[in-house]
């Protein structure tokens, strides 16, 4: 078992509540597959993923982003099987595409079982390869979590990617104000809300579903409006190859605007 995460010394108080939920989650036999250094997946997602499909905002919901973890893979299979597209990025960004849209019609024209289509190598084999300003506004929003607070904060598994996507989809105006953010989780992965570090970039979440319940946090905090790329490290430059080109982009289309 791994003593700390890929990510970790980025932010202290965040790699310990991660890794105190993490070593829960494998001491209670509840991981499926190793958790550490990752979104986990659990015993009971596809409960959590159901949970969640009980919402009014899911259920009106045309376009749905989710992270593309292993954990979610019921949740993209239950949006395909409702009509809706799915949007999900590459997995840490380390394409020259960073995302791929699943179409379930195009896919049933395929003959492609949206059970493949769902899996992480299903997707980047038979998703559309697309760019960040392709996808079109967002209805509904999954991210992926280590730990999360019943008052909405989360923590991710320290890569940053989550947020940061989230921010650029806010500023490119795909999500907006009154987007839903969700997560699924195990219930041992909610922990108090003073444990989660909530910082200006995060995105707080409105539902987080589990095998047990569904929690709507209420979470009033406002959203971040869009990406400040001074605060963008160094080291995501260098690891996502898409993100230097996006960057200037952007602000050439702000200053365009001015």
């Amino acid at each position: 078992m791994a003593e700390q995460g890929r990510w970790a010394g980025r932010n202290t108080a965040k790699d310990i509540v991660r890794h105190d939920v993490w070593r829960l989650l494998e001491e209670h036999g509840v991981a499926v597959g190793p958790a550490w250094s990752m979104i986990p997946n659990f015993v009971g997602a596809d409960v959590a993923a159901w949970r969640l499909a009980q919402t009014d905002a899911w259920k009106a919901a045309r376009t749905v982003k989710t992270n593309p973890d292993h954990a979610q893979i019921p949740i993209r299979i239950r949006a395909l099987y409702q009509g809706k597209t799915v949007y999900v990025p590459v997995p840490y960004l380390t394409h020259d595409f960073p995302y791929l849209r699943l179409d379930p019609k195009r896919l049933e024209a395929d003959g492609i079982s949206f059970e493949l289509a769902a899996t992480a190598q299903g997707f980047m084999q038979h998703g559309e390869r697309i760019e960040l300003e392709d996808v079109e506004p967002l209805d509904f929003c999954v991210v992926g979590s280590v730990a999360v607070g019943r008052g909405g904060g989360r923590t991710g598994k320290g890569a940053g990617f989550a947020d940061l996507e989230t921010g650029i989809f806010r500023e490119l105006g795909i999500v907006g104000a009154t987007t839903p953010m969700a997560t699924t989780v195990h219930s041992l992965q909610i922990v108090a809300d003073e444990q989660v570090v909530i910082e200006a970039h995060d995105s707080p979440l409105d539902f987080v579903a589990t095998e047990v319940e569904l929690i709507e946090t209420r979470n009033a905090m406002p959203r971040p409006a869009g990406v400040t790329w001074d605060m963008v490290r160094a080291d995501q430059f260098e690891t996502i190859p898409f993100l230097g080109r996006l960057r200037d982009r952007m602000l050439a289309r702000k200053e365009a605007g001015r």
